[in-house]
């Protein structure tokens, strides 16, 4: 299976919060492909320079060294994920988790999440 790592996930599996036992254990499986897109690394970067967000160590580092660590791979937002957009409704109004949700449906990844917003579209959650 081919996960997308919502952005709060990312940063909590990072920090070493707890991720449910379900999500924590998807994550873990070596059949199953870990992926964090782009838009959560901008997401990542706008909210830290706006200071709603502190990072233990500058983005640039903090980023590809938890990815490298831990094997995920870098998902790029892609003109054909971009053009789900306009038929996505609009359920949620967080800019970055529509696009998620976009890539999730282009390239057919179940997103790993603990937001009750997504589970609205037709994706696939794990949480």
């Amino acid at each position: 299976m081919r996960l997308l790592l919502d952005t709060c996930t990312f940063l909590w599996l990072a920090g070493g919060e707890s991720l449910s036992p379900v999500a924590a254990e998807a994550i873990r499986e070596p059949s199953n492909e870990v992926l964090l897109s782009a838009v959560s690394a901008w997401e990542i970067a706008v909210k830290h320079a706006n200071r709603r967000l502190s990072l233990p160590e500058p983005l640039e580092r903090l980023i590809p060294t938890e990815r490298r660590l831990r094997g995920i791979t870098t998902l790029w937002l892609d003109e054909d994920a971009s053009f789900h957009l306009a038929r996505l409704p609009r359920l949620h109004r967080d800019p970055f988790d529509r696009m998620l949700i976009c890539q999730a449906i282009a390239h057919g990844l179940a997103i790993v999440t603990p937001d009750p917003l997504i589970t609205q579209y037709p994706v696939r959650v794990i949480w």
